[in-house]
């Protein structure tokens, strides 16, 4: 029997059901290897999700093929408490640095890029949560403390039909109306990663009469919430990026967290992005060197990988993978060691990097199929799957075209 029924909504091969049943039944003694909040140092945290990330690709294979969510990877992320590492100690998690959770992204998206996008999103967010501070003391309090015990999962929905990329500043067309001591939200919100798998949804809206943008916390069973599955992309095709629907959904005062600030610190933690699809170009980068070490076609003698040609395509790439790692740590380890003026002068510097790293994992992963070959467009070779996610990186924000306007604008007024 090729199938296996191991969930009323997944179904996958036996190889795949019979990873998903290791990474969930584990003993006391492997809990402990795998409690990464356990772990004081960075080096232990990198040894421990190494662990964690145990069968991650196969899963995240199927689930690529299946269109569905790697909800076992995203399990096991919760289960170990690597969700709360950017959480603050007095709260119980580990306050990372931006560079070891960038770091730390990465090694998730060799393994499986989606995963390390859906996750991401939530690690950006709690990151963001702890660097501002300026959410209401109590729900600080609480999603923190949530996060650590219960391993709840949050991210903001901000994309819409209508508005486009949010980074492009189109006035959102979900409504928030305070009516009789509580707010009603009404709306649709697009491309929700994780939208089933949410505990709670921060929903970016305009709130009247006085147009300005607020942002609430929506409990995931809150009446008049529906998520619709309207997610059918070539590109992470996995993450579950639904569709969430607002229907007269009504909160109490307190859910308004913030209005939205337009000079506020730059948000560093979407550097997410560029580390995610960094990893997919890593692992791009590995599968085409072992290919090329193990093939070898009767017209030559050894392997593919002492062709001249072929070698100078994986230079190539490696000298961009460099080059990109560089970039983006470099800029990492800059924000975390500067204060917050210095903080604030960032903002072009962390778009670039995102718009460097991005397009060069693309480039990274066309030229490492070239020197692979008809094969890596197999649909039982990962480097179809890397081609097709990588592409994904384009269009996440900021947009390429604002990126490189923002870049022209920083010398026309530096040498003015």
């Amino acid at each position: 029997m090729r199938t296996f029924f191991y969930s009323l909504k997944h179904v996958v091969d036996p190889h795949a059901f019979y990873i998903w049943y290791t990474l969930s039944e584990y003993t006391e003694k492997d809990e402990a290897k795998l409690s990464i909040l356990d772990e004081q140092s960075a080096v232990g945290r990198e040894q421990a999700l190494r662990h964690i990330l145990t069968g991650f690709s196969e899963i995240g294979a199927i689930h690529d093929h299946q269109q569905t969510v790697p909800i076992e990877n995203i399990a096991a992320l919760k289960k170990s408490g690597y969700t709360a590492l950017p959480v603050e100690t007095k709260y119980g998690g580990r306050q990372i640095s931006l560079s070891e959770m960038l770091y730390l992204q990465q090694l998730i998206a060799e393994e499986d890029g989606p995963t390390a996008l859906c996750i991401g999103w939530h690690m950006g967010t709690m990151y963001q949560l702890v660097e501002e501070k300026n959410w209401p003391k109590h729900w600080h309090e609480q999603i923190s403390c949530d996060v650590v015990e219960k391993g709840v999962l949050l991210n903001t929905a901000a994309t819409e039909k209508a508005t486009g990329s949010p980074t492009r500043g189109g006035a959102f067309q979900t409504t928030a109306k305070y009516e009789r001591g509580e707010w009603v939200l009404n709306g649709t919100k697009t491309f929700t990663t994780l939208a089933e798998h949410l505990d709670y949804y921060l929903i970016l809206a305009t709130v009247e009469p006085e147009k300005q943008v607020g942002l609430f916390i929506v409990p995931q069973n809150t009446p008049g919430v529906t998520v619709e599955k309207t997610w059918d992309m070539m590109a992470m095709g996995s993450t579950g990026s639904e569709d969430l629907h607002l229907k007269n959904v009504k909160l109490p005062s307190d859910h308004f967290i913030k209005k939205q600030e337009k000079n506020g610190l730059p948000t560093a933690w979407l550097l997410h992005i560029p580390a995610c699809y960094l990893g997919i170009a890593c692992a791009a980068i590995r599968e085409a060197a072992k290919f090329a070490n193990s093939y070898s076609p009767n017209s030559i003698q050894g392997t593919i990988a002492q062709l001249p040609h072929v070698k100078q395509k994986l230079g190539e790439a490696v000298i961009l993978y460099e080059q990109s790692r560089h970039f983006l740590y470099s800029v990492a380890n800059k924000w975390d060691n500067s204060d917050k003026e210095t903080r604030m002068q960032l903002n072009t510097e962390l778009k670039m990097v995102k718009y460097a790293v991005v397009n060069n994992a693309n480039r990274i992963v066309d030229t490492v199929m070239r020197a692979v070959g008809a094969h890596s467009l197999s649909n039982q070779s990962p480097l179809s799957r890397y081609y097709k996610n990588v592409r994904a990186g384009l269009h996440n924000p900021p947009m390429d075209d604002m990126v490189v306007h923002a870049a022209a604008e920083s010398v026309l007024q530096r040498e003015s």
